[in-house]
């Protein structure tokens, strides 16, 4: 485009300046992709590849670990093929107590920025060059120590959809906090303990905190030492007593109710079989996969509360909005269903899963049919 400033000089003298302007061209080589190769999930241009919570090993120049879930983290004794790690101060510190290497680990890199995720202790989400923002697990919900996720307006969103159907819908904390308390009372009345059951990093040390009144409470041992890192990494929780190391002692009796905080594991199990046999213990369990009425039975438990560590649909859908993103990839649980909804509500958005087109936003309709994963 071709323009012209105007100057009057003295002497009646007019000065033209003839301005010639090009138009901004985006540098295509230096935009993100976002690809599903070998079922990890990587971010790449020219010059960066990104591997985002990978599951198998693979080349790149950057890893980042959202958190310290097993199902974020690669693999005990070996590390990622890559120079750097990011990750939190957190992660890196829970990653190694149970026993998993992350390599080379940087906190901060240029480029890059790790957001509060909300979804346990020390989770992130990752900002790549201000255009792109990759969730990792999401919670935008206070609980208890936990604070809610840190959502950017970013371009291009890749974001979890572990929930993203709309049957899935949570009660507020505090509600399920005080149903549990009632149901707690009652068994204590009849003299009988209760085993809260949760996932034994994150959930279980949520429900140590927020039943922290009860006495006396006795936790298990995995959950223990995941709870001495908390403590560790300035997370005031409750010092409980080792629930084996009680009963060795002598010290758990019949009749007498207390409070165990246990991983979340069938009712058929040996453990929790014999605490119903030797002390008729009653279960609570603890997840989002509760808001389906089968999964206590499922479970083999007693009772079951729908709380959980990630966002239910509504916040997901919130979670979009805040973003304001112009492309979407959605990934974990219903991904191919989510992506639907979005596209339905004018996004532009793409599941990643295996053998799916992501180059063609997903429009097939919701399968009502899939039963639910119970674990």
């Amino acid at each position: 485009m071709i323009s012209y400033l105007f100057f009057h000089l003295p002497n009646n003298r007019i000065l033209y300046i003839k301005i010639i302007s090009r138009p901004y061209v985006v540098d295509s080589l230096l935009q993100w992709t976002i690809d599903l190769l070998d079922t990890n999930i990587v971010a790449q241009n020219s010059h960066k590849k990104i591997l985002l919570d990978p599951h198998r090993k693979q080349q790149s120049d950057f890893v980042f670990v959202s958190h310290a879930h097993t199902d974020h983290l690669y693999s005990k004794k070996d590390g990622y093929l890559t120079s750097v790690t990011l990750a939190s101060k957190e992660t890196s510190r829970i990653a190694r107590e149970r026993g998993y290497s992350l390599g080379d680990i940087v906190h901060e890199h240029p480029g890059f920025e790790l957001l509060n995720s909300g979804h346990i202790l020390g989770s992130k989400g990752l900002v790549i060059d201000d255009e792109v923002y990759y969730t990792g697990d999401l919670s935008t919900r206070s609980r208890s120590f936990m604070q809610p996720a840190v959502l950017p307006q970013i371009e291009t969103l890749i974001i979890e959809s572990t929930f993203g159907r709309p049957e899935y819908v949570f009660p507020a904390i505090a509600e399920l906090v005080h149903s549990a308390n009632k149901l707690i009372s009652d068994c204590y009345n009849r003299g009988s303990p209760v085993v809260l059951m949760g996932y034994q990093l994150g959930k279980a040390q949520l429900l140590t905190e927020l039943f922290r009144h009860w006495e006396p409470m006795y936790v298990y041992d995995s959950i223990d030492r995941i709870n001495c890192v908390y403590r560790d990494l300035g997370v005031d929780l409750k010092q409980a007593s080792s629930f084996q190391e009680a009963e060795c002692a002598g010290k758990i009796k019949k009749g007498i109710p207390w409070i165990l905080i246990s991983p979340l594991t069938h009712g058929r199990s040996k453990f929790i079989r014999n605490l119903k046999i030797k002390y008729d213990a009653i279960t609570i369990g603890f997840s989002g996969w509760a808001v389906n009425s089968r999964y206590k039975y499922m479970m083999g438990l007693d009772y079951a509360f729908p709380m959980s560590d990630h966002c239910d649909f509504t916040e997901l859908l919130a979670a979009v909005n805040k973003c304001k993103p112009k492309k979407i990839y959605t990934f974990h649980g219903f991904a191919r269903e989510f992506a639907t909804i979005l596209v339905n509500r004018g996004f532009e958005a793409y599941p990643l899963e295996r053998n799916t087109n992501t180059k063609k936003a997903y429009s097939n309709p919701i399968e009502n049919s899939r039963l639910d994963s119970y674990l």
